[in-house]
């Protein structure tokens, strides 16, 4: 068996990438909202953070009743209980990437986690 696990995402609403990559550690999706549109509910979670990485496009997040804005290249983390919504501006469509792992669960990182 390989020590890897490669997938092409086409451009759907919604790719988890989960099952399709057999992940271990984290969940990882790829979405997209046309303008105008938005995820239709606010969620919280009770163990994970989500980073999300927006790869295209413009929008906003509500969390916890707080707008940020957001555009290409911006990033952001929120803590497993904020309540959060998406929205992608009335002009233009947002694709982004969203990151889900469990809180404080990070042990080592790039150089600290590495071995050669």
């Amino acid at each position: 068996m390989a020590n890897y696990a490669k997938v092409s995402v086409a451009d759907e609403a919604r790719t988890e990438l989960h099952d399709k990559l057999g992940l271990t550690g984290a969940e990882v999706s790829v979405n997209s909202l046309p303008a105008g549109a938005c995820v239709p509910f606010v969620h919280a979670h009770k163990q994970n953070e989500e980073i999300y990485g927006v790869l295209e496009g413009r929008g906003k997040a509500v969390i916890d009743g707080e707008t940020v804005e957001l555009k290409a290249g911006d990033w952001l983390r929120i803590a497993p209980a904020g309540k959060r919504q998406f929205f992608a501006a009335g002009d233009c469509g947002i694709r982004y990437i969203c990151i889900q792992v469990k809180e404080n669960s990070l042990e080592g990182y790039t150089m600290s986690d590495a071995a050669v």
